[in-house]
C-alpha cells in the first residue's frame, strides 16, 4: 500500500519535544520493568508499540498537542526499552540455569547497552533497504500508525479501529487472565513431536491476515517441512524423535542465517560496491548518491524524492549540494565506525576477547538483517534465536567461558530485539511521514533508559529470589534462556546446519523469501497454523469483496476495493493491537500486584 504521510523537512525539531521525552521517558521506564518480568515469568514479550502510541497520543492530546508526528516520536522513546528487557531476560538468565557464575549489575549494563548501540545503527543503515526500496509490511508498525490515525480521526474508522481493539483485548483478557478457554484449540491431537494445534490469538490470525499470501505460503512450506521432519520421519522409522527435533531446529536456524548473509552480501555490500564503481556521470541525476545510506541515518528526509535532487549540470559537486553529499556520506562512516568501535570495547571489557568481540560487532548486522527482515514480513522478532546462533558460531571458532558465551548471545539478542522495534517505528514514520532523524533520536534516547532500567531490573530480581529462581519449575520460567542454556554447547546437528546456510543462501538469491521458509522450520507448528488460518481468512476476504465489486459500474470497482482493503486493514490492525495492549496491562498489573 502506497504511504502519503508527508511533512515539512525542518520539522524535526517540533516532532522531537521536550515534554515528548518526559512522557516517553516515564513511560519507557514503566514498560521496560513490566517486560523484564513478562519475559521472565511468562516466556513471552508482546510488542508494546500500539500501546505506547496510545498512551503518548492520550497525554499529548492533554497538553494541547494535535501533532501525529510528535506522537509517533514519544511512542518511540517509549517502547525502545522493552525489546532490550527482552533481550536481557531471553539469554542471561541461562547463566544461573547452568549455575555457570555470577553477573554483576556493570555486566548485565554493559550488555544492554553494547546490544543497543549495535542494533540502533544497523536498523538505521538498514533502513532504506526494508522501509524504503523492500517495502516490507511490517504489520506491528503499520498498526502503529493506523491506531494514531484513527486516534486523531475519529469517526468510522475510529469506530472499525478501537472496535476491533476491543474485541481482541477481551478475548486476550478471557484466555490469560480468567483462563475461560484454553490458549491452544486442538492441542491434544498426536503429531509425533509437534505442537500442533490453532492459538487462540486474534493478534497471530492478523499477522497471517497482513503479511500477504506469497509471503505466508513461504511460511507454511517451512511449517511443512517441520511436520515432515519432526513428526513423519520418526513415524516411518527413518530416525528417533530426539534427532528428528536436533535436525529440525538445526536446519531452520541454518535457513535464517544463511538468508541474514545473502541480505549483507548481496543488497549491502555488493550494492554499494557497484555505485562506487559505477558513479553517475555529469548531467546523469545524483539520486543514487544518497539512495541507501545517506537517508539510513535520516541525513535526508524521505519527502525529498530523487527528483527533487538538483542534477550536477545546475548545482556542481563542488557546489552545496556535492558538499552536503560527501558530508552525509562522511556521517554515515563515522556513525558505523563509532558505533562498532563502541561495540567492539563493550565486548571486550565483558571478556569476550578481540576475536569473539570482533565476530560479535560484525554478526549483530548480519542479525539485525535478519532481524528486520523478520518483523518485516511475519511480525515476530525471535531475537533470543539470532543470539543462539551467533553464540554457536563463535564457540565453534572459539573457546570461551560458558558465561562469555552467554553474554555473545546476550548483545546480539539486545541488537536485534531494538532494530525490530526500530524498523517498526521507521514504518510506522514512512506512513504518517515523520523526519527518521527524530526517530532516530528518539530510539537512543529510549535505548539507552531501556538499558539502565532492564539491567537494574534482573539484577534486583536476581538479589532477592536468588539464581535457583530461573528456570523451568521455578519462580521465573525464563523458557527462552532454557533453550539457550540447553543448545550452548553446540548446534545440535552440523550437517542439517550446513545445508540449511545454503539453502538459506540459494533461495535468497533466487528471490525466494528464505527467512519465511527459516521461520516455518523453527517456530512451533501452531504458530504458523493459526498465521496461515488468518492468510485464509484473507483470501476469502477478498474473494467476497470482488464479487461484490464486480456488481458496480466499472468506474466505482477500483475505488470500492481500495475502500475494502483500507476496512480490512484497519480491523486486523486493530485485533493486532487489542491483545498486545492486553498483554502489557497484565504484566504492569502483575508487576505492580507483586
Amino acid at each position: 500500500m502506497k504511504e502519503t504521510g508527508k511533512c515539512s523537512s525542518g520539522s524535526r525539531s517540533g516532532q522531537l519535544t521536550a515534554r515528548g521525552i518526559v512522557i516517553g521517558g516515564i513511560g519507557c521506564v514503566v514498560i521496560t520493568a513490566a517486560s523484564i518480568y513478562t519475559a521472565l515469568k511468562m516466556g513471552a514479550l508482546p510488542w508494546p508499540i500500539v500501546f505506547a502510541a496510545l498512551i503518548s497520543l492520550f497525554f499529548l492530546r492533554a497538553l494541547g498537542s494535535r501533532s501525529l508526528n510528535e506522537a509517533n516520536v514519544t511512542h518511540t522513546i517509549m517502547s525502545a526499552g522493552a525489546m532490550v528487557a527482552g533481550g536481557l531476560a531471553f539469554t542471561i538468565p541461562g547463566i544461573w540455569i547452568l549455575g555457570a557464575g555470577e553477573v554483576s549489575f556493570l555486566q548485565m549494563l554493559l550488555v544492554a547497552l553494547a546490544g543497543s548501540v549495535l542494533g540502533l545503527v544497523a536498523s538505521a543503515l538498514l533502513r532504506h533497504r526494508f522501509v524504503g526500496e523492500g517495502g516490507l509490511e511490517f504489520p506491528i508498525g503499520r498498526a502503529a500508525a493506523e491506531t494514531l490515525k484513527a486516534g486523531d480521526a475519529g469517526g468510522r474508522v475510529g469506530l472499525q479501529l478501537f472496535g476491533a481493539m476491543g474485541i481482541s483485548g477481551v478475548i486476550a483478557f478471557l484466555r490469560d487472565a480468567l483462563h475461560a478457554f484454553p490458549a491452544l484449540l486442538f492441542g491434544n491431537v498426536p503429531l509425533g513431536g509437534v505442537v500442533f494445534g490453532v492459538y487462540m490469538s486474534p493478534m497471530m490470525m492478523s499477522v497471517g491476515f497482513l503479511v500477504g499470501t506469497a509471503a505466508m505460503v513461504s511460511w507454511f512450506c517451512g511449517g511443512m517441512i517441520q511436520l515432515v521432519l519432526v513428526a513423519g520421519a520418526p513415524g516411518l522409522g527413518l530416525w528417533d524423535a530426539a534427532v528428528a527435533g536436533a535436525f529440525n531446529s538445526s536446519l531452520g536456524m541454518g535457513v535464517m542465517i544463511g538468508c541474514g548473509v545473502a541480505v549483507v552480501v548481496k543488497d549491502i555490500l555488493w550494492k554499494g560496491l557497484r555505485r562506487r564503481a559505477f558513479r553517475p556521470e555529469p548531467g546523469a541525476g545524483v539520486s543514487s548518491a544518497l539512495a541507501s545510506n545517506g537517508e539510513a541515518l535520516g541525513l535526508r528526509h524521505p519527502a525529498e524524492s530523487a527528483s527533487q535532487i538538483p542534477a550536477p549540470d545546475s548545482a556542481p559537486a563542488s557546489g552545496r549540494d556535492g558538499f552536503a553529499q560527501r558530508t552525509g556520506k562522511k556521517k554515515v562512516r563515522i556513525w558505523g565506525l563509532l558505533a562498532a568501535a563502541l561495540g567492539l570495547a563493550g565486548c571486550l571489557v565483558l571478556g569476550m576477547g578481540p576475536l569473539a568481540s570482533v565476530l560479535v560487532v560484525l554478526f549483530s548486522f548480519v542479525t539485525v538483517a535478519m532481524a528486520a527482515q523478520s518483523a518485516g514480513q511475519t511480525g515476530i522478532d525471535p531475537m533470543e534465536i539470532f543470539g543462539l546462533i551467533v553464540l554457536l558460531l563463535v564457540a565453534l571458532v572459539n573457546d570461551l567461558p560458558q558465561v562469555q558465551l552467554f553474554f555473545v548471545a546476550a548483545v546480539i539478542a539486545v541488537a536485534c530485539g531494538l532494530g525490530g522495534d526500530v524498523m517498526n517505528d521507521f514504518k510506522a514514520g514512512a506512513i504518517l511521514g515523520t523526519d527518521p532523524r527524530a526517530q532516530v533520536a528518539g530510539q537512543a534516547i529510549g535505548g539507552i533508559i531501556g538499558a539502565v532500567v532492564a539491567a537494574i531490573v534482573l539484577f534486583v530480581l536476581v538479589g532477592a529470589y536468588g539464581p535457583e529462581a530461573f528456570g523451568v519449575g521455578h519462580e521465573f520460567v525464563s523458557a527462552q534462556a532454557n533453550v539457550v542454556a540447553t543448545l550452548v554447547q553446540g548446534i545440535p546437528h552440523m550437517p542439517a546446519f550446513v545445508l540449511g546456510v545454503g539453502a538459506g543462501i540459494a533461495l535468497y538469491l533466487v528471490g525466494a523469501p528464505a527467512m519465511m521458509v527459516g521461520l516455518g522450520i523453527y517456530l512451533p507448528f501452531y504458530m504458523t497454523f493459526t498465521a496461515f488460518i488468518g492468510c485464509l481468512v484473507k483470501m476469502a476476504y477478498d474473494a467476497v469483496e470482488r464479487r461484490r465489486a464486480a456488481r458496480l459500474p466499472q468506474g466505482q470497482r477500483a475505488a470500492f476495493m481500495e475502500s475494502r482493503q483500507q476496512t480490512g486493514l484497519v480491523v486486523a490492525s486493530g485485533l493486532l493491537g487489542g491483545e498486545s495492549i492486553v498483554g502489557v496491562i497484565c504484566a504492569l498489573v502483575v508487576l505492580f500486584a507483586g
